[in-house]
């Protein structure tokens, strides 16, 4: 894969954010450690404890637009579920459908 498909597939994600709209049991925690959990603000963890808190079906810590320009609030420590999620994979379509989004060829 060349440099410049790795920039168009980070682009298809931030202009996307349809993985973090899609439902309130995506964002879940799984295989994080006590400490990479404790990186999570706790204002952005359900009352659960069992992952993101969420609006509706909408991830509290994205920001923007769902399918125009959106962004993770917290990048950097977002739960594995999150950085599974690949531009094209099943999961990603699933995602995209519901906001009628194009389909986006996998990697």
């Amino acid at each position: 894969m060349s440099a410049m498909e790795e920039i168009d597939l980070s682009a298809c994600c931030q202009s996307c954010g349809a993985c973090c709209g899609y439902s309130q049991n995506w964002p879940r925690f799984s295989i994080e450690s006590d400490e990479e959990l404790a990186a999570i603000p706790e204002a952005l963890v359900n009352d659960r404890q069992s992952g993101m808190r969420c609006e509706g079906d909408r991830c509290a810590a994205l920001q923007g637009e769902i399918g125009q320009a959106t962004a993770c609030g917290i990048y950097a420590v977002r739960p594995e579920v999150c950085r599974t999620c690949m531009p094209g994979d099943a999961e990603c379509a699933m995602a995209r459908r519901k906001f009628k989004l194009p389909a986006i060829e996998p990697i």
